[in-house]
């Protein structure tokens, strides 16, 4: 049975959403307590490089910060928008381990002495199906686990087997109802394919492909573990780091799973947002970009504005899963910081987005105030 978080809801639904959240490395360098800075990377082998990357391009950053410190404004956001449900892809492993796994080049770790920094924004769910939850071997995901487990952070899309990793996180709304959120995801987005949980290897629910054939899978654990009136998140990593376009496997996938009866699709892996679509009355996010990262100061790819962030607030109807409403606050990260974006960025934001999803029957307008708005 899916595990089970009291949330308190009241009329439409309101969801959160992010993209990548990720603690570990450099991020893990600023916070309290942060764990050996040692990486085996081609070019890096010390995790404060990224803190130095970071405060070369925009100036010092506090050390230790607190534990709220990458979220920043961020926080205040969500106080008030109040969202009943929150779900964030944590992008990391949470140990002290030093096994690191082999044949990668980018390990990600947070101390677990640091979890505070995830618990402060209250996730209902963090999903971890995805590239760097196993970048310290099995004994760090277990370390992970209990770590998460330990801080009353509920998780999906790992585990200690196949049925564990495939187990849902389940969040109890009114009126007997639930909002139960599924992680999986591919190879496409960096999963090596010995990651993947079976009945006697821990690991994540990795999706061997994206045909038909696995998106019945994928429908028939949703239909096992939801009863009627439940709203069903499928959040999946997937696809490359850059470019806006979507696959035509992916957009089938997502089609197909909606069609099945999951009410939305929370997708991420990209560096920046991907094209948003609205099928059958059910939201697809192809890909929500960064939230939380050590990225700031590395150069290569700023055509795409990658500092550039977006928090997602998808109000759904209960009982149905339809759509009623979807607003983005744009946001910056800064010195490792979330902070409001300026109103030209947020244009950028909104138009960008509004290009790039126009060919999926969505259009993207910016709000007085600097929202972001989905037009119905």
């Amino acid at each position: 049975m899916p595990r089970e978080v009291i949330a308190v809801a009241a009329g439409p639904v309101t969801l959160f959403l992010c993209g990548d959240v990720m603690p570990g490395r450099g991020v893990d360098q600023i916070l309290p307590h942060p764990g050996d800075p040692e990486l085996r990377e081609p070019s890096v082998d010390d995790a404060r490089t990224y803190v130095c990357l970071a405060e070369r391009v925009n100036g010092p950053i506090p050390r230790p910060s607190g534990f709220s410190w990458p979220w920043g404004d961020a926080l205040p956001v969500l106080e008030e928008m109040a969202p009943d449900v929150r779900v964030i892809n944590l992008e990391t492993s949470v140990t002290r381990s030093a096994d690191f796994a082999p044949d990668k080049a980018v390990h990600y770790r947070m101390n677990p002495d640091n979890l505070p920094c995830v618990s402060v924004i209250r996730p209902d769910a963090c999903a971890l199906a995805n590239n760097h939850v196993l970048d310290f071997g099995p004994a760090g995901l277990a370390e992970t686990l209990g770590a998460l487990a330990g801080a009353g952070l509920p998780a999906a899309g790992a585990g200690r087997d196949a049925a564990e990793a495939q187990q849902p996180a389940a969040v109890s709304l009114p009126g007997g109802r639930r909002m139960v959120i599924f992680s999986c995801g591919t190879a496409s987005s960096g999963i090596p394919p010995r990651w993947a949980a079976t009945a006697s290897r821990p690991g994540v629910a990795l999706l061997p492909g994206l045909d038909d054939a696995v998106a019945d899978q994928v429908i028939a654990r949703v239909q096992a573990a939801t009863q009627n009136g439940d709203i069903a998140v499928v959040s999946i990593h997937w696809g490359s780091n850059w470019g806006y376009e979507v696959d035509g496997d992916q957009a089938g996938f997502a089609r197909r799973l909606i069609d099945g009866g999951v009410d939305v699709i929370h997708g991420h892996s990209s560096h920046h947002p991907r094209p948003v679509q609205v099928y059958r009355g059910k939201l697809i996010l192809y890909g929500c970009g960064d939230c939380i990262d050590d990225y700031e100061g590395i150069s290569g790819h700023e055509v795409y504005r990658d500092d550039l962030r977006l928090l997602y607030f998808a109000s759904l109807q209960p009982g149905t899963g339809e759509l009623a409403a979807l607003c983005m606050v744009p946001m910056q990260a800064r010195k490792m910081r979330l902070q409001h974006a300026a109103a030209d960025d947020s244009r950028w934001l909104a138009t960008t987005l509004d290009q790039c999803s126009r060919p999926y029957g969505s259009r993207i307008g910016l709000e007085p105030g600097g929202i972001l708005a989905l037009g119905r």
